[in-house]
């Protein structure tokens, strides 16, 4: 268990660098952060490379990989997008302008990207994610979980209430607490 933890934490960190460099080279106007979470981590990803992990057979080669990895992990973002909407009353994504999208929440444009990026990171990253997971402590392991749950109540409570992904930025979520208890004293 303590390995798929370190593999999601792995994946989620992988995710919100590449969201931040996405973000920087297509221009983005949101430079701002695009998780689900307050720590550095993207969910999605860490949550669409276990379940590839989980399914991928040994020795697959990387074409079917790259057609495994992209319909997984396309169906982990979407259910993950439903999960954000309907539970959180948030969008970090809308696929709504690229052509084939469902719902916005999936296209085909993203899946092949998926494809490629999960068959590249299971031939020639895992082997970084197996080593994480073998070198971290127990301990360590333990606190990270903690640290992350703690990120998942705090993360969930603002967005419910608030339903604005841009809190996600530590000074936006301070201010938008300030003013709303400031608020809440002054009546």
């Amino acid at each position: 268990m303590t390995r798929w933890f370190v593999y999601f934490l792995f994946y989620s960190l992988g995710g919100y660098g590449l969201e931040k460099l996405h973000a920087r080279f297509s221009h983005s106007p949101r430079q701002v952060r695009k998780c689900f979470l307050l720590l550095p981590l993207c969910p999605v990803y860490g949550l669409a490379m276990t379940a590839l992990l989980a399914l991928a057979p040994e020795n697959l080669g990387f074409i079917p990989l790259m057609i495994l990895g992209g319909t997984v992990c396309t169906w982990v973002e979407f259910l993950v997008h439903l999960f954000y909407d309907k539970f959180l009353g948030v969008q970090f994504w809308d696929y709504r302008l690229m052509r084939g999208h469902v719902q916005g929440r999936i296209c085909p444009q993203f899946a092949v990207i998926w494809g490629v990026l999960s068959a590249a990171a299971l031939r020639w990253v895992q082997p970084l994610a197996v080593l994480a997971a073998e070198v971290l402590p127990g301990w360590t392991v333990f606190l990270l979980w903690a640290v992350l749950a703690a990120d998942c109540v705090l993360s969930a409570a603002l967005l419910r209430r608030y339903r604005d992904t841009e809190l996600l930025a530590l000074r936006a979520a301070l201010a938008q607490i300030r003013a709303s208890s400031q608020s809440s004293t002054s009546l």
